[in-house]
């Protein structure tokens, strides 16, 4: 007589040491998440220009994977530290644009990108995004709803304040890009399942690619990914 067959344990979703769990979307691999947020600082009179002063990349477990302050193109005209963070200090020794941005467009490439009102940071970087490889938790429908809001767009503050019970960019001290990048990341993943599920039900209802050729190829473009970064290996 044959034996009767063992039925098979279901898998466990693997742990990582630090106690975080493996992204529960299918098609979405935690190392293809980074959370980014900018500290800018005004150039030109009456420091009128945005340019970029800091950045801070983490990936999806919470690690900051980079963090850099960088000297803007032109004098800087207001440091806005206030908001920025940022002093006459920070940016003594700081990386030039030109080399920062390599180092940060070699670590986003083809990734998919969380933060709040990233349309902020993208322009800083000067670089496009394709819509399907952003998730703006300024936008999130369901992150409103879960606030009681009706509103269109809410502040990253208020945000964190309500829905994970942290308090950020408080004191006179000025926003921290680390701090900011955790909290969307951290947003982002209350409604990570949702989210995902969403943007492929949307996709597959429409019967439509995520996002037209030419976008995707417009983020490859030289123009945005330089010379030097587009041959090394993700």
């Amino acid at each position: 007589m044959a034996d009767t067959p063992q039925r098979r344990k279901p898998k466990k979703k693997k742990t990582k040491k630090n106690g975080s769990m493996d992204s529960p979307c299918v098609g979405i691999n935690p190392s293809m998440l980074v959370a980014v947020d900018c500290e800018m600082v005004g150039t030109g009179p009456g420091g009128k220009y945005s340019e970029l002063a800091r950045c801070s990349l983490i990936n999806y477990y919470g690690t900051v994977i980079y963090d850099k302050y960088i000297l803007p193109r032109l004098p800087v005209t207001d440091y806005r530290t206030r908001w920025s963070g940022i002093t006459k200090k920070h940016l003594k020794g700081a990386l030039s644009f030109e080399e920062a941005r390599n180092e940060i467009l070699h670590i986003l490439k083809g990734k998919v990108i969380i933060g709040h009102a990233l349309h902020n940071d993208f322009r800083a970087m000067g670089i496009t995004v394709p819509r399907h490889m952003v998730r703006d938790t300024s936008c999130m429908k369901l992150l409103r709803q879960m606030c009681g809001s009706s509103e269109k767009e809410m502040s990253l503050k208020r945000l964190s304040s309500v829905l994970l019970k942290r308090n950020i960019q408080v004191g006179q001290q000025g926003h921290c890009s680390i701090e900011d990048s955790r909290a969307a990341l951290d947003l982002y993943k209350l409604v990570e399942d949702q989210w995902e599920k969403s943007l492929q039900a949307h996709v597959h209802n429409l019967d439509l690619a995520p996002e037209p050729a030419s976008s995707l190829e417009e983020y490859m473009q030289d123009e945005y990914w330089p010379d030097s970064i587009t041959d090394c290996n993700q």
